[in-house]
C-alpha cells in the first residue's frame, strides 16, 4: 500500500484532502478530474489499482473484501464514496457485500478517523419501482426489488439509522446522501451507450411517449465538489436530477449531433415492445425492462437540492450527445 499516497497538492487555499472510491468508474473519473483540477489532494481508490485518464495508477483496494487502512485516512477532510456493482447481472450477495455492507463499514472507518464530510452516491433505483406520472421527491419510495436498488436502499437505511441523529452532535460527520437520476456524460455505459450505438446503426425514430429525468456526470461531480466545500451538518437525502427528455427527444438529440434530420417512426410500438423483451432476454436483465427504460416515466424533483444549496447543473445532453458518439466510433 505504499503507493497509496495523494496524487495532487498545490497548496490551494482551502484545499480538501479527500478519498474517493471507484475512482475509476463513470463517475469517478469525472470526480477526480474536478478535484484534481482545482488543486485538492486526491487519494484515489479502486479495485484493480487502473490509472485515471492522466494515465496516473490508483490505489488497489477491493472494498468488497477488505477496508482501506487506518493511516490512508489521517488528514483526510471527506470521503467521496462512489465503489459499487451496477449496470451488470452479479450474484444477489455481491450486490450485499459491496453496495452495502462496504458502504457502512467505510462510513463508520471514517467517522471514527474524524472525517469531516462522508458522501455516498446511491441511486434513484433505491426508491423503487413507480407508475407514477408526476415527479417523485424523497419521500416517493416503494421498496426495491431488484438486487441493485435493494443493496442501495439498504445502504441509505444503515447510514441513516447510524448517523441521523437529531440534532447531530458537535463534530459529528455530515453523512450526504446522493441519489442521481440517469447519469450521462462521456465514458457513459449501460442503456445510454447502448443507445448511442444503436442510433450510429441507423434505428428508426422512436414512438412519442415516456420521459427520464437526467443528470450530466459534469454537473454531479460539480456538486460533491460544492458539498466537500461546505459540508451541510447531520444527515441528508437528495435527488439529483436536471432534465427530462424521452427516448425520442434522446435519439433526435443523437442524430443531429451526427449531422442528420430527424427520423421516420417506421416501426409500430409492439414491435418495440417485442424487440426490448428480446434484448431483456439475451442480457438476462434482473432489473426495470428495456421497454419500461425506453418509453416509461421516470421524473424527479430536485427542489430539496436546490432549497439547500446554490448549486446548479449547468449541462444538457443536447450539448453532450457528440461525446457519447465519440465513446461509441
Amino acid at each position: 500500500m505504499g503507493g497509496c499516497g495523494p496524487l495532487f497538492r498545490n497548496g490551494r487555499i482551502n484545499s480538501v484532502k479527500c478519498i474517493v472510491t471507484g475512482a475509476t468508474g463513470f463517475v469517478g473519473r469525472h470526480l477526480c478530474g474536478q478535484l484534481l483540477a482545482r488543486g485538492d489532494e486526491v487519494i484515489a481508490l479502486s479495485a484493480g489499482g487502473g490509472a485515471l485518464e492522466d494515465g496516473t495508477p490508483t490505489c488497489p483496494v477491493d472494498l468488497a473484501t477488505q477496508l482501506p487502512p487506518d493511516a490512508l485516512f489521517e488528514g483526510v477532510d471527506s470521503v467521496f464514496h462512489l465503489a459499487a456493482i451496477a449496470h451488470r447481472n452479479a450474484p444477489d450477495e455481491s450486490y450485499e457485500r459491496l453496495n452495502h455492507r462496504a458502504t457502512i463499514a467505510l462510513a463508520r472507518q471514517a467517522a471514527n478517523a474524524g472525517v469531516r464530510c462522508f458522501i455516498f452516491v446511491s441511486s434513484v433505483r433505491a426508491m423503487g419501482e413507480t407508475s407514477m406520472a408526476r415527479r417523485r421527491s424523497e419521500t416517493d419510495c416503494t421498496r426495491p426489488t431488484d438486487p441493485y436498488g435493494l443493496s442501495k436502499w439498504r445502504a441509505e437505511c444503515a447510514l441513516r439509522d447510524a448517523f441521523a441523529a437529531s440534532p447531530a452532535p458537535t463534530g459529528t460527520m455530515s453523512v450526504v446522501v446522493l441519489r442521481p437520476c440517469l447519469i450521462y456524460g462521456s465514458g457513459v455505459k449501460g442503456n445510454l451507450r447502448s443507445l448511442a450505438r444503436a442510433v450510429q446503426l441507423g434505428l428508426p425514430r422512436p414512438p412519442a411517449g415516456g420521459r427520464r429525468s437526467l443528470v450530466a456526470a459534469e454537473d454531479l461531480a460539480a456538486l460533491m465538489c460544492h458539498l466537500a466545500d461546505a459540508p451541510p451538518p447531520g444527515f441528508h437525502t437528495w435527488i439529483v436530477a436536471a432534465e427530462d427528455h424521452s427516448t425520442r427527444d434522446l435519439v433526435d438529440a443523437l442524430r443531429a449531433a451526427l449531422g442528420k434530420g430527424r427520423g421516420r417512426v417506421t416501426l409500430p410500438r409492439g414491435v418495440w415492445r417485442a424487440g426490448a423483451c428480446l434484448l431483456d432476454i439475451l442480457r438476462r436483465n434482473k432489473g426495470q425492462s428495456s421497454y419500461a427504460a425506453m418509453f416509461g416515466n421516470e421524473l424527479y424533483d430536485s427542489t430539496a437540492l436546490f432549497a439547500a444549496s446554490t448549486w446548479r447543473p449547468r449541462h444538457r445532453f443536447a450539448k453532450s450527445a457528440a461525446c457519447l458518439l465519440r465513446d461509441n466510433p
